[in-house]
C-alpha cells in the first residue's frame, strides 16, 4: 500500500508466528506444545505457511495474537461493554500515524470514535463501512465502547497495511477481487481451514452483487477475515485440547458470537 509508511511498529501479518517463536513444521497454526496435544490425533487447525512480506519486530517487542492485542486473561468472556484504558502510541511509532490519530481527536480526549476512525483510514485511501470499523475495533480492544487509544489505532493502521498485502498477494488476476478458491488459499495462508460450505456462505455473505459474482473486494476481505480469525481466535480460548470441539456455556456462547452480529 503507497501511502502507508513503511516501519511497521504492529507486529507480524495477522496468522504468522513471531519469528522467535519455536516453529512448527508440520504443526497447526496456534498448535499446543509437544506433548499436549493427545497422540494420534489430528488437529482441525490448518498449517501455516510463511508470512507474506512478514515485517520485522515490533518497538516494545512483538503483539500477541500477530498484532491483536490479547484478550485480558483474567476475562476472556468479560462484558463486551467494559471501559477502555488510557494508551500511549508504542515507541518508534511513525510520525505520520501519530499526526494521523491527533486530527481525528478532534477534542483531544486521547480516543477516537468509530466515524473519526473512519475519516482517519479514508485519509490514506481506506474506505470501510462502518460494520467494519466496528469489527476492527472490538478485535482490537475486545470491547464494544466503539472507542479506541493511540496503541489501538497504531495496530489497526499497521495490520491494515499487512492485510493488504496478504489481499493483494492473492489476487492473482489483478482484478481488485478474490474469488472463492482465492479466498481458500488466503484463509489457509493465515491458517484457517475453512470447510467448503462455510466458504461458501462467506463469499455468498460479502460478495456485494449478493453472491451473483462469487468475489468479494477488499474491503469485504478484511471484513469476512475479522470475522473468521475473531471467532475462531475466540473457539480457541475454549478448546484448550486443539481437538477441534469446545464446551461453552450459554452465556459465554452468547458474548462470542453477538459482538460479531452486532457490529
Amino acid at each position: 500500500m503507497s501511502n502507508y509508511p513503511h516501519h511497521n511498529p504492529s507486529g507480524y501479518p495477522y496468522g504468522a508466528p513471531p519469528p522467535s517463536s519455536q516453529s512448527y513444521p508440520s504443526a497447526p497454526y496456534g498448535a499446543p506444545p509437544p506433548g499436549l496435544q493427545p497422540p494420534n490425533q489430528s488437529s482441525p487447525y490448518a498449517p501455516v505457511s510463511a508470512p507474506y512480506s512478514a515485517p520485522s519486530a515490533p518497538p516494545g517487542g512483538p503483539q500477541s495474537y500477530g498484532g491483536y492485542p490479547a484478550p485480558p486473561p483474567s476475562a476472556p468472556y468479560g462484558s463486551p461493554f467494559a471501559s477502555l484504558v488510557p494508551s500511549a502510541f508504542p515507541p518508534g511509532t511513525d510520525p505520520n500515524v501519530i499526526a494521523c490519530f491527533q486530527v481525528a481527536d478532534q477534542d483531544g480526549s486521547g480516543f477516537i470514535d468509530d466515524k473519526e476512525l473512519q475519516r482517519a483510514l479514508s485519509s490514506y485511501n481506506q474506505s470501510f463501512g462502518l460494520r467494519t470499523v466496528h469489527l476492527l475495533m472490538y478485535l482490537f480492544t475486545n470491547s464494544n465502547v466503539r472507542k479506541i487509544g493511540p496503541k489501538e489505532f497504531t495496530q489497526v493502521f499497521y495490520s491494515l497495511q499487512s492485510w493488504r498485502a496478504i489481499f493483494e498477494r492473492f489476487d492473482r488476476d489483478r482484478s481488485g477481487k478474490i474469488d472463492s478458491s482465492e479466498l481458500r488459499d488466503a484463509l489457509l495462508s493465515l491458517g484457517f481451514s475453512v470447510p467448503p460450505g462455510v466458504l461458501d456462505l462467506l463469499v455468498s455473505k460479502f460478495d456485494k452483487s449478493g453472491g451473483k459474482n462469487k468475489a468479494i473486494e477488499y474491503d469485504n476481505f478484511i471484513e469476512c477475515c475479522l470475522t473468521v480469525k475473531g471467532l475462531t481466535e475466540k473457539f480457541k480460548e475454549k478448546d484448550t485440547a486443539f481437538s477441534g470441539s469446545a464446551t461453552f456455556t450459554y452465556e459465554s456462547f452468547m458474548l462470542t458470537v453477538l459482538p460479531f452480529l452486532i457490529a
